[in-house]
């Protein structure tokens, strides 16, 4: 007799969903006991470094990651990571347990009240009618999950699995194709808006495709921002037309964009703030346009023209379309005009390499080192791994505090040059790290967090030990939520109530967990380790925690 699970199984290999990150719970266990060879099981010990190790994954293979929940407190403990992974658009199927349905009405020990327990955060969530459903279910939650870019759950009663599938149909199509190409007629507004533009700025987010938008960005010849709070690096963070991170409050946004005539998003929200400021989102005679391939972006932008189409296929065209670079048209500008001054000549731009050398990035600078005995800043320890790190380095951030810094000193040469947790909360590099080394076993893996970020994903420390995953997890330690404590500092409303929390020792967490870990006190130690530690990053297979000691910033602002 054909079941449910041998049903699911075939479309797991289907959809190469064959490695399976769970934190088992007796709902589950009629699906896991016994799991065929090709089949790969990986252990987490909470959920939310479940989840989190499946979006590293996702994110490494550009794919669909299957996790493996248990019923209310295991979906209850994953929701922050599903979040996280809804905001950095990442696909996931995750099945979550359920009791038994045959007496589901009685409510028995570990019924889950699952459905809306997620938020909306999920892409779909689907509770099946029949047992003899689940296997489509499975099947169209991995076409939702990549349509929509985000986390597509099915929850399945425990008695299902060994149900009867004989001469059942799977209710989805087993190809689904998504044709991306983008006509030249629709595309004559955006073309003839971007041609016609005195000073154009592009601003590019996590879902931009660098081989497309790098060509459009010279051939226009303008500055390329990148979002704030962004899930990952949408531009080349080295190239001379890299201007930075766009400021998260309406009052400096509009004062960078000030000037440009035309700003174009490409795979980026309009616009990511973080306090509220009022006043216009942008200045006066700015027009925005926006190219994002997710529906629910392109709906609330407001942005004077939207395509909901493939960021990639849009700028490639645009590419071809426009007029040739370097000739740039005799009233295009990449420079805002001087309106004070009647005789200024606005017709003739000034040379590329003029436009471009005045959008580069200062040259990165470090405060002095401190006297002997004293913890360096983070800024000294970002400087000497942007030194080292090879330029397909893949690195994961999350120290709020040391961000401004990490943009600063550590540019992204590659698309995965800097991801980081969209949605904000804490407990996402740790486990996405590992994950991610998973998917990509001869990559450098580094992830550079701070010690309270790491203690809320601290648990995938097994997971890298047991797994041989030679993931390097720099931890930033300065026992404080540092950007917590200056938040409360500007509101000049008195002390804040959370204490430090100084003995914690994240190398000892780490070695009982299986991990081993360096204690960094001093510059000397931290060049030493690193000297040693960086060449090895391609290769190795036991993952090292760095347990660096710094002090806050006195500056940092967040």
């Amino acid at each position: 007799m054909s079941t449910v699970r041998d049903a699911v199984f075939d479309v797991l290999r289907r959809y190469e969903l064959t490695t399976l990150f769970c934190n088992p719970g007796s709902t589950e266990v009629a699906l896991l006991t016994g799991l065929p060879d090709d089949l790969r099981f990986v252990l987490a010990l909470h959920e939310g470094s479940v989840v989190g190790m499946a979006t590293g994954w996702a994110i490494g293979h550009d794919a669909p990651a299957l996790a493996v929940l248990h019923t209310t407190a295991g979906l209850g403990n994953a929701v922050g990571a599903i979040a996280t992974a809804r905001a950095n658009r990442v696909p996931l199927v995750i099945l979550v347990g359920q009791q038994d349905r045959r007496h589901l009405a009685l409510e028995p020990f570990l019924t889950g009240r699952l459905e809306g327990l997620a938020g909306d955060y999920p892409v779909r969530v689907d509770q099946p009618v029949r047992a003899q459903d689940v296997p489509g279910a499975v099947a169209r939650a991995f076409h939702e999950a990549n349509t929509f870019r985000g986390p597509a759950l099915v929850v399945v009663p425990m008695g299902d699995w060994e149900s009867s599938f004989d001469e059942e149909t799977v209710a989805a199509p087993v190809r689904l194709l998504r044709p991306v190409g983008v006509a030249d007629a629709d595309l004559l507004p955006l073309v003839e808006l971007l041609a016609g533009a005195l000073s154009p700025a592009i601003v590019t987010g996590a879902r931009a495709d660098w081989d497309s938008l790098v060509p459009l960005a010279e051939l226009l010849g303008c500055p390329v921002f990148q979002e704030s709070f962004g899930a990952r690096a949408g531009f080349p963070q080295d190239h001379p037309q890299y201007a930075g991170v766009l400021p998260a409050d309406r009052t400096r946004l509009r004062a960078v964009l000030a000037g440009h005539d035309v700003v174009l998003a490409v795979g980026a929200p309009v616009f990511r703030q973080y306090p509220y400021v009022p006043g216009a989102l942008i200045p006066p005679g700015t027009v925005v346009a926006l190219v994002t391939d997710d529906p629910a972006e392109a709906h609330r932008s407001p942005v004077e023209l939207a395509y909901l189409a493939s960021p990639a296929a849009v700028c490639t065209r645009l590419a071809t379309l426009l007029p040739s670079h370097p000739a740039l048209p005799p009233h295009r500008s990449t420079r805002p005009p001087d309106h004070s001054d009647p005789l200024a000549d606005r017709s003739a731009p000034p040379p590329a390499h003029a436009a471009r050398a005045r959008h580069q990035p200062p040259p990165a600078e470090i405060p002095e080192l401190p006297p002997e005995g004293r913890p360096m800043r983070a800024a000294h320890v970002l400087r000497e791994l942007a030194l080292r790190l090879p330029a397909d380095t893949a690195l994961i951030e999350e120290t709020p505090s040391s961000r401004p810094d990490l943009h600063r000193l550590m540019p992204a040469r590659t698309p995965l040059g800097f991801l980081s947790a969209a949605m904000g909360g804490l407990g996402f590099a740790v486990p996405a790290a590992v994950g991610l080394r998973m998917a990509l076993p001869g990559r450098p893996v580094v992830a550079v967090v701070g010690d309270g970020s790491a203690l809320y994903g601290v648990h995938a420390l097994w997971s890298a030990a047991h797994y041989r995953v030679g993931a390097l997890f720099v931890v930033l330690a300065n026992g404080r939520y540092a950007a917590m404590d200056r938040l409360a500092d500007q509101r000049g409303g008195g002390k804040a109530p959370w204490p430090a929390f100084d003995e914690v020792d994240m190398g000892a967490l780490a070695r009982s967990l299986g991990c081993p870990a360096v204690r960094v006190r001093s510059y000397d130690e931290l060049t030493d380790a690193l000297e040693e530690i960086v060449p090895t990053l391609a290769s190795r297979d036991s993952p090292l925690l760095l347990d660096v000691s710094v002090t806050v910033d006195p500056d940092f602002q967040p």
